[in-house]
């Protein structure tokens, strides 16, 4: 059964920030792709990754 348009109990994403509009794509090695899927909440991960490295970036002066 398919949901009503401007249905108030829909599904609704939970995270601690807004997502941009833009996705972030980069290419990677063969295989990682399929591999990647398979990692629980990986998506999720790979953002708190992206906070990390631009941190570690702007405290080594880089940014």
């Amino acid at each position: 059964m398919p949901f009503r348009k401007n249905n108030k109990i829909g599904a609704k994403k939970f995270l601690s920030k807004p997502l941009d509009a833009q996705p972030i794509c980069f290419k990677g090695y063969q295989g990682q792709k399929e591999q990647l899927k398979a990692v629980p909440n990986w998506q999720e991960r790979v953002r708190a990754f992206i906070d990390e490295l631009i941190q570690e970036s702007t405290q080594n002066g880089k940014a």
